[in-house]
Parts: structure tokens; C-alpha cells; sequence
């Protein structure tokens, strides 16, 4: 066990020096959930009508979007670390393989908590008062780790499978496609029937409810907020562990 700590405590460093050093990743990471978050808001938000202020209920969303965009940049390192030689290096040194994409989780898990903060930041100046106990924080960031960790794990199983930048690449447009169809931005009772099922069931909904229950306290309309916070623990637990076994499985079967 000391050993794989170590293994990935390695990776990790490395994972984040490679992020350190690619600054247009940085950037577009930073910059386009600040974008969207003010598109939303100056924008749109004067034409929305929720029954309270929007960026309460926005943000959250915009939160979740940077966190999974972030997590998605993970398809793209694993990859370039198949297709450059890098694993076949690792291999043949006493490394465990599970270091080599829990060092690429374990790193996005970090970047996304700087991203989080940004977002936060922006939207506090923008009017965003979040009315949460320190509790509640704690919770709030636990729901978004969870969210982030099971996003990197589904990017880190597409990086071992997909045969190139731009099949990697691909998946981001996945990730960010999601939350638009949810909650994230206005309530899912205000979407067309065929597509309000889908919002309602799918796993980034409950998440964005959860997280958004306690830092805006009133910009939540669940009605079960214990439940719904259940049910996104479960979603993120659940679809983490099936694909962290999936990528492990997977890059052990890869030569």
C-alpha cells in the first residue's frame, strides 16, 4: 500500500507539472466557465424568471460545467501518455499500473478545486451570496469532488480506449452537453416533455441540486433535498467505480 501511495503521489506531481506548463489548457479552463457565467448572467439572466435572484441559481451549474470540462482535459493526457512511448516507459519500471491513471485523477481532482474557486470568485462579485454553514461548505465541495472524480474517471477510460488527440478531444463536447440538459440553467419543468425525463434521470441533475441546496439555500425547489442528495452520492459512487475498474481493465488489456 506505501508503495502504490507513493507511485501515485509521483504520478500526481507529474500530472500536475504538465498542467503547470500548458498554459492554453490553463487558460481555456479558467476562461470560459468565467465566459458562460457571464453570459448567463448579463445576458440571460434578466429574462429568466425563477423566482429568485439567477446568479443563486446559476451558479452551481456553472460550477459543475468548469468542474466536468476540466475533468474531460484527462482523455486528452492519457491519450498522449498511450500514444508517446510514456506508458510503455512506466511499465518497465517497478511502478504499479494503477498509479500511472489514479496520478491523472488524483490531479485533476486538484486543478478542478482551483478552477471551482475562480468560478466562485467571479460569482461573488457578480451578487452570488451563498448562505451556507461551514458544514454545509464542506458537503458542497465533497458533492463536487465526487461529481469531478467519477467525470475523470469515465475521460481517463476514454483516453486509454480512443486512438487520438481528436478522439479524446471529442469527449469534452460529451461532458459539456450534459449539464445543458439538466437543471444547470433553468428548471427542468420548463423543458419540452420528450426531453424533461431525460433531465430528471440523468446523473448531473441531482448533483447540481445537491450542490446548489446548500450553498443557496432558497435557489433550490426540491422538494426532497435529502433524497435527491442520496441519489446524486449514489450516481457518482456508482458510475466512479464502474469506470475506474473499467480503465483499469482497460489498460491492462493494451499493448
Amino acid at each position: 500500500m506505501t508503495h502504490l501511495l507513493s507511485d501515485v503521489s509521483t504520478m500526481t506531481t507529474r500530472g500536475l507539472r504538465l498542467v503547470s506548463r500548458d498554459v492554453d489548457s490553463m487558460i481555456t479552463a479558467v476562461v470560459l466557465p468565467v465566459v458562460i457565467l457571464l453570459m448567463f448572467v448579463l445576458v440571460f439572466g434578466g429574462a429568466v424568471d425563477i423566482g429568485t435572484e439567477y446568479i443563486n441559481y446559476v451558479t452551481p451549474g456553472v460550477i459543475l460545467l468548469a468542474a466536468g470540462f476540466g475533468a474531460a482535459n484527462t482523455a486528452l493526457a492519457v491519450e498522449h501518455d498511450m500514444s508517446s512511448g510514456m506508458v510503455e516507459r512506466l511499465r518497465s519500471m517497478p511502478m504499479n499500473a494503477q498509479a500511472v491513471l489514479s496520478g491523472h485523477v488524483v490531479a485533476s481532482l486538484v486543478k478542478n478545486l482551483a478552477t471551482t474557486a475562480i468560478v466562485f470568485g467571479v460569482s461573488i462579485l457578480l451578487g452570488f451570496r451563498p448562505q451556507a454553514s461551514p458544514l454545509e461548505w464542506l458537503a458542497a465541495v465533497g458533492m463536487i469532488l465526487l461529481f469531478v472524480g467519477w467525470i475523470t474517471w469515465l475521460a481517463a477510460f476514454v483516453g486509454v480506449l480512443v486512438r487520438s488527440p481528436d478522439a479524446a478531444g471529442g469527449f469534452s463536447f460529451f461532458v459539456m452537453f450534459l449539464p445543458y440538459i439538466s437543471s444547470a440553467f433553468v428548471p427542468v419543468e420548463t423543458l419540452p416533455s420528450w426531453l424533461r425525463g431525460f433531465a430528471e434521470h440523468q446523473p448531473v441533475t441531482p448533483v447540481i441540486e445537491t450542490v446548489r441546496g446548500l450553498l443557496a439555500g432558497g435557489g433550490s425547489t426540491v422538494a426532497d433535498p435529502a433524497g435527491v442528495a442520496m441519489l446524486a452520492i449514489t450516481w457518482c459512487l456508482g458510475l466512479g467505480l464502474l469506470f475506474a475498474v473499467a480503465a483499469g481493465l482497460a489498460f491492462r488489456a493494451r499493448r
